[in-house]
């Protein structure tokens, strides 16, 4: 992760903002910022020079939802290895939830993550809990935590279940300009569940988790950021009635946006039986069905689903080798992103290269109230080359982050980031370490 001031990228296509993919240009940066973008330009005396061979260039993508694990866990996942997962995987920011111990519910912690991150490639922007100790009881002081560095609230790994708390967070939210992030589940009705309830959970003789707990908080939460003015964010969306609510009220001009996980638009609960119980298809919420997973496509397809983000989850061996009842839920993600929407959406020509780049850079950095990195003169070299058709082999070498929790694991991959550049640094992702 050498630091490189002066730096000529060629051989790359620029894609989003005013560049469609075709164009084949050079990148000139120097102290980080963007000089000249143009075709075959000229190396200068004391410039690296970088031959991308053909790859596209974005501007860097954002995943706004991922589990770092530091402080608390760091035997899962750190703020460093998270990072080299990151940039790994084309990523140069990520934002944090705050179901770590101490939970992300005070300024120190907040604090305590922007430090920590402070000299890495990867931009890494803390979410603060909405309640102390994430226990759903009373609220944190959250214009503290904003103050700090906190660009969103939530309690995620756990609901908000408490109405009045989601009304207060949403009010404060309303002031503080910032989203409040809930993990959409009414735990009365999904618990015990271990996949989702349904032909197959009843096949498997497994406890399962409804659709309608995802469905029956969405509709709670859409009522209460009509109430408030709040914005709500409905993470890590996965039923096809919870994606046509999040769409009714966008075009009632309600502030709710949503993500989707690449894994709910790729899997559906039928690789727990293919699989004979594999612990790394146990995620939340869980694998739903096939009808599950095209309502994402389209919700993607149309722009009800505004941004793809991983909920990259690290496990570790120890943990996720236990009979499927026992094992903690969650994958990671970051690495695996690219290739699976790739053959998922680019592939079949569900939505345009430029379409899914927008719900990786763009609308990330909007939802989170986040300056928008562009490719033109002058502007901060925040970028992520990637190929569309290269393949690699998922194996535990190939992988940075700290754990290995993922049901792609030894699989071949096609698609892959080659290099990110933010701050300052050129990071090629077969030398993240």
């Amino acid at each position: 992760m050498n630091e490189e001031r002066d730096l000529l990228i060629r051989n790359v296509f620029p894609v989003g903002d005013s560049h469609d993919g075709t164009t084949n240009l050079d990148i000139r940066i120097t102290g980080g910022i963007i000089r000249d973008i143009s075709p075959q330009l000229d190396a200068r005396e004391g410039e690296t020079l970088y031959d991308a061979g053909g790859a596209f260039v974005s501007a860097g993508w954002m995943d706004m939802h991922v589990h770092l694990r530091e402080p608390g866990y760091e035997h899962k996942e750190t703020v460093r290895t998270g990072c080299e997962a990151a940039a790994a995987g084309g990523f140069t920011a990520v934002a944090c939830m705050p179901n770590t111990d101490p939970a992300i519910h005070t300024r120190d912690v907040v604090e305590f993550i922007k430090e920590k991150s402070r000299d890495l490639p990867v931009d890494v922007y803390p979410i603060g809990a909405v309640s102390r100790d994430r226990a759903g009881k009373a609220i944190t002081e959250m214009a503290d935590m904003k103050d700090g560095g906190a660009v969103a609230f939530s309690d995620d790994g756990d609901p908000v279940w408490d109405s009045r708390l989601m009304r207060t967070a949403l009010e404060y939210a309303a002031m503080l300009d910032v989203p409040v992030i809930n993990h959409e589940e009414d735990l009365a009705l999904s618990r015990p569940g271990h996949m989702h309830e349904g032909r197959v959970s009843t096949r498997l003789g497994l406890r399962g988790s409804p659709s309608i707990a995802e469905e029956v908080m969405i509709a709670r939460d859409i009522l209460l950021a009509e109430l408030t003015g709040g914005s709500l964010h409905v993470a890590h969306i996965s039923t096809r009635r919870g994606v046509s609510m999040v769409r009714e009220a966008k075009q009632r001009g309600l502030p709710v946006t949503t993500e989707v996980c690449p894994h709910h638009f790729d899997l559906t609960d039928e690789e727990i039986e293919r699989s004979a119980f594999d612990t790394n298809y146990k995620m939340h919420p869980p694998l739903r069905t096939a009808d599950d997973v095209e309502a994402m496509i389209e919700g993607l397809a149309d722009g009800t689903i505004d941004a793809i983000a991983t909920d990259h989850a690290p496990h570790s061996v120890d943990e996720k080798q236990v009979e499927f009842i026992y094992a903690p839920n969650g994958i990671i993600g970051l690495e695996t992103a690219w290739p699976v929407i790739c053959r998922r959406l680019l592939e079949p020509g569900r939505l345009t290269l430029p379409q899914i780049i927008g719900k990786l850079t763009t609308r990330p950095r909007e939802i989170l109230r986040l300056p928008v990195p562009l490719i033109e003169p002058g502007e901060p070299a925040n970028l992520t080359l990637f190929h569309t058709d290269r393949e690699w082999v998922c194996s535990r070498e190939n992988l940075r982050s700290r754990s290995s929790n993922t049901p792609y694991l030894n699989q071949i991959m096609k698609g892959r980031a080659l290099a990110i550049y933010n701050k300052g640094r050129l990071v090629p992702a077969d030398t993240v370490r």
